[in-house]
């Protein structure tokens, strides 16, 4: 009896080597990958009790909520860090995570920035290096949104979003904390 051995070379598809850790800058912000020593300063942003007032998460601004948040956050393995370019300080966080329904998408959310960066315009520019970043591998982003917070889907709405409740035949799954869902289309070449 012989054995033969073959050694193959195997593809990967582009969308399954998304890099949900990335370094992305614009003029504005550096989104980078969160580190452990990021703790303290973005708790300095978080503990602002207003920015989770129309969040069901409000233990947040507290430290053992923020713990619980970055714990997850750095388990999550998409997790960045919004760092101002014009003072080198940490403003915020957001996150990709996968969708479980599909891999034609990934989700963008866990988001805050500090109160004196509100107004759109941050929260614009590091949507949009996460969405170009995202349609690099897939054609589709999702934000999932608390049915209470407002401000949030507005900003969905500001950056194109449209509610949805399904992607591409399939129903899909929410959560308690985030109910309401935002789809951006990649736009045809």
């Amino acid at each position: 009896m012989q054995i033969y051995c073959i050694l193959a070379t195997i593809t990967i598809p582009a969308k399954a080597m998304f890099d949900r850790q990335p370094t992305l800058s614009n003029e504005m912000l550096t989104l980078r990958p969160l580190r452990e020593e990021d703790f303290d300063d973005l708790y300095a942003v978080a503990s602002d009790p207003l920015i989770w007032e129309q969040h069901p998460a409000k233990e947040r601004s507290e430290p053992e909520g923020f713990a619980t948040f970055f714990r997850e956050a750095l388990a999550s393995k998409g997790a960045l860090v919004a760092i101002d370019r014009r003072t080198s300080r940490i403003i915020g966080t957001s996150r990709y995570m996968p969708v479980k329904e599909t891999g034609d998408a990934i989700e963008i959310g866990w988001t805050f920035l500090a109160r004196s960066h509100w107004g759109g315009v941050y929260n614009r520019a590091m949507k949009e290096l996460m969405i170009e970043h995202a349609f690099r591998f897939v054609p589709h982003v999702l934000l999932y949104i608390h049915p209470d917070n407002r401000r949030s889907q507005q900003a969905a709405l500001k950056i194109g979003g449209v509610k949805i409740t399904e992607l591409n035949g399939q129903t899909l799954s929410t959560r308690p904390s985030a109910s309401v869902i935002y789809h951006i289309l990649r736009p045809s070449p």
